[in-house]
């Protein structure tokens, strides 16, 4: 009976699939939004079915087409176009440019959904927690919306509440997104090594985190503490007490938004100024701290009235260990001054690219990328577009993806149109490039890196000692068992065992 029940629910499962793909490729037909079938080696019968039931639509391009397409489908494929944004080594700089600038906006939910929402998070009416709420909501999305409210003690907050059926209705689509992407990995030969199942994994493991306000909250926390003390860049504060799961309130933000040019002169602000701080706390986030907001164009990005910077939105937020960062410092700077075997060597000994590939003919390649995009005047030059360009080289030189690189890339990109919005004139990068120089010169020094060497000895030698300890103690319990002590182990050969068990340890320690 069992097996007759999970048959039915397979099937069931399957049915439900089949039906919603029949639906979003109806969609997808009707924006003349069908041809990425057209890119995947086994699918070519599908393609062109594809081509035949699609409504044409000449004169618009690709990406506008699927950008249309994705957000007449909701909330997940917004955000799954988001994500492809950042692969312009699959979809090309075009298609990514079009997809960077997909947003979901829907309708205000009425006041009374949101009022019920609030409650059954907090199991308080809503007037214990504010004395004041707004009913009018300032910010609306797909998946949130944000109003304005007051505390009691009189604090001015901002509360993001998360739309009620969202998250089944992601969780049902994110289940489809799997079982198509196993359905490619088994037909299609390119899609295996574009490894789809990992793709949406990674994706859903996002958008769940991006659903979750408390892991929000929490990194606004982290990215507030690496800025403490400095002025010049701000976090709204958290108000733990009325934050949850599905509602997040953050310290209301008085600021004009950083692309309104004309507004802030108007307000005494120097663009030249906010440019040279924007320069530097993208620094600091990144090679710094390794610990970056991802998500910064200009409508999360606020000017306050003494000039600081002050984000919002933290739901997506990326991460770089440190030596990433020194990879991607000494990868930058070899790009700029167009020391190309520079940049080569940094990739080989990243392991970015296998060991078997040619370091000279990837200098080539990379020089075949840098010199079009340097020899252009410095306020042109983009330091996201050569990262886009060398990312779509890598299928030649089987270089593994980086996904946390693809994230910063997106977010070179977004900083860059932030820069040219408040000075066309100026490069952020060139204002940021002494500040990576000296960091790198600091890395690199004879006493840091024995510093930091001494560290990670400490490090192994603590792992080591902690390991021994618990091999120590299952020994221990071992020779006490009474079924160890029937079978009549000798304590000779666990205490030969331990021997063993140190000498491995201590050399995967060592020499990992």
């Amino acid at each position: 009976m069992h097996y007759i029940r999970a048959g039915a629910s397979n099937m069931l499962g399957f049915a439900r699939h089949i039906l919603r793909l029949g639906r979003i490729g109806w969609t997808l037909a009707q924006h003349d939004a069908l041809w990425p079938l057209e890119l995947a080696q086994g699918l070519e019968t599908a393609a062109m079915l594809a081509r035949l039931v699609s409504r044409k639509q000449p004169g618009r391009r690709r990406g506008e087409r699927l950008a249309d397409a994705l957000q007449k489908l909701g909330p997940t494929f917004v955000k799954f176009g988001q994500a492809l944004s950042t692969r312009a080594d699959l979809l090309g700089e075009e298609v990514a440019d079009d997809l960077a600038d997909l947003q979901d906006h829907l309708p205000a939910l009425p006041f009374e959904t949101i009022r019920q929402r609030i409650e059954e998070e907090f199991e308080v009416p809503l007037e214990e927690l504010f004395a004041h709420f707004e009913t009018q909501a300032v910010a609306t999305a797909s998946i949130a919306q944000v109003h304005l409210a007051r505390t009691p003690a009189g604090d001015a907050v901002a509360v993001k509440i998360l739309r009620p059926g969202i998250e089944q209705a992601v969780a049902n689509d994110l289940r489809m997104f799997l079982w198509v992407a196993r359905w490619l990995e088994r037909v299609a030969p390119l899609a295996r090594r574009l490894h789809p199942v990992d793709v949406v994994q990674t994706f859903a493991e996002s958008v769940r985190i991006e659903m979750d306000f408390r892991l929000e909250a929490a990194a606004a926390v982290e990215l507030a503490a690496n800025f403490k003390g400095e002025e010049q860049f701000r976090v709204p504060s958290v108000d733990w007490r009325r934050t949850s799961r599905r509602v997040l309130t953050l310290e209301q933000v008085d600021g004009l938004p950083a692309d309104e040019v004309e507004a802030l002169r108007d307000s005494g602000h120097d663009p030249d100024a906010i440019l040279a701080v924007a320069a530097e706390v993208f620094f600091k986030q990144v090679f710094r701290d390794g610990f970056f907001h991802a998500d910064m164009h200009a409508g999360n990005v606020f000017v306050a009235s003494d000039g600081a910077i002050v984000p919002v939105d933290f739901g997506i937020m990326g991460r770089l260990d440190r030596p990433t960062r020194e990879y991607l410092a000494e990868m930058l700077l070899g790009f700029l001054s167009r020391d190309y075997e520079r940049v080569a060597a940094v990739h080989f000994r990243a392991g970015y690219v296998p060991s078997d590939q040619s370091e000279a003919l990837f200098a080539q390649a990379a020089r075949s990328i840098g010199e079009p995009i340097l020899e252009r005047p410095l306020n042109e030059i983009s330091v996201a577009r050569l990262l886009q360009q060398l990312f779509r080289i890598t299928t030649q030189f089987r270089m593994e993806t980086q996904p946390q690189l693809l994230l910063l890339q997106k977010t070179m990109l977004m900083a860059e149109g932030m820069g040219r919005r408040l000075n066309p004139s100026v490069n952020i990068w060139e204002m940021a490039r002494p500040l990576i120089e000296d960091w790198m010169l600091d890395r690199l020094h004879p006493s840091r890196r024995a510093r930091r060497a001494a560290v990670e000895l400490r490090g192994r030698f603590d792992r080591f000692f902690t390991a021994m300890d618990r091999i120590d103690r299952t020994l221990e319990r071992l020779a006490e068992d009474e079924t160890t002590r029937r079978r009549g182990i000798p304590v000779q050969i666990q205490g030969l065992l331990g021997g063993l068990a140190f000498l491995i340890l201590l050399a995967a320690l060592l020499f990992d």
